[in-house]
């Protein structure tokens, strides 16, 4: 099992002058991804019993995802309320006191033996305790040798002390296997530094593998003694919203399939090119379509 830890909230997706509801949040986006291509997979994050949880509970049950571990509680749901310009999707979150928010390590499950990796990244990782919740959760996770893939997916203005969330990046990407990064996450965190450069540096922090991603411009993989590029499948663009978090699914989905997750350390060009070409294929279904509307695997084949 690949266990995914971290937000699930509404989507308010603008649609001719109106707001539609649409499940999301980037991890909850990366767990429906990977139900959806066959991958077996549990999702962690507190759930409402509103009526938005059960929006939340239902796409993740059709697409086979194990939500067992998910803690109820009758705290609302996050709402994020999206501003799209030109297709790309900006946030406005509406968090204070939610159920994921709340998030404490006395929630969390001991891990199992039939967990593969780990999957954290969003806004998850920012604000007390769900933050801090996650990060405990990672470094029992790298202790007990699970492989863990990060997405930081930052959003600077969701960020209150920056001191202290870098010093929580720091800590995380020390813990993290796998990381992929954007180049809007890459500005935020090296902005004195080239793209290409900085994506690299981070493997002398731990990681094995770091994937940057430039939408369009396609993504690069970086491992100690690879550097790996694959192209942008074209399509018209819908809107971005959970582009990222597909390709993470792919990703690990390749990955999985492959064998890969306990090799890292020796993964051959083969299997990283033919995981970045899966990847880049599921997100550029999501980029077609409205909302975070990942692909099932017989649309890939």
């Amino acid at each position: 099992m690949i266990l995914c830890a971290g937000e699930s909230l509404i989507d308010m997706v603008p649609r001719d002058g109106l707001y539609r509801p649409l499940a999301g949040g980037s991890v909850w986006n990366t767990a429906l991804a990977l139900g959806r291509l066959g991958a077996p997979v549990r999702y962690l994050w507190p759930i409402s019993r509103d009526p938005f949880g059960e929006m939340l509970l239902r796409p993740l049950a059709e697409a086979g995802v194990d939500t067992g571990p998910c803690p109820r509680t009758d705290r609302l749901t996050t709402l994020a309320v999206v501003t799209l310009t030109g297709g790309e999707a900006r946030y406005s979150f509406y968090d204070e006191g939610s159920a994921g928010r709340l998030f404490a390590e006395t929630d969390l499950p001991p891990l199992t033996p039939d967990q593969s990796a780990l999957f954290i990244g969003g806004i998850s990782l920012v604000p007390d305790p769900c933050g801090a919740t996650i990060e405990t959760l990672t470094a029992r996770a790298a202790a007990a040798g699970l492989p863990v893939m990060l997405d930081p997916n930052i959003r600077p203005f969701f960020i209150p002390d920056e001191t202290e969330y870098r010093a929580r990046l720091d800590r995380l990407i020390g813990h993290a296997a796998i990381v992929k990064i954007s180049g809007d996450d890459l500005a935020w965190l090296s902005p004195d530094q080239p793209p290409e450069t900085a994506a690299r540096a981070l493997l002398d922090r731990g990681p094995r593998l770091v994937l940057q991603t430039g939408g369009a411009d396609g993504a690069i993989a970086h491992t100690r003694d690879h550097r790996l590029t694959a192209p942008a499948f074209r399509v018209e663009v819908a809107d971005t919203i959970g582009a990222g978090d597909t390709f993470n699914a792919g990703i690990l989905d390749a990955l999985h399939r492959a064998e890969a997750l306990a090799r890292l350390d020796r993964l051959d060009e083969p299997t990283l090119t033919a995981a970045l070409t899966h990847a880049a294929r599921a997100a550029a279904v999501t980029v077609s379509r409205p909302g975070a509307d990942p692909p099932w695997a017989h649309e890939l084949t």
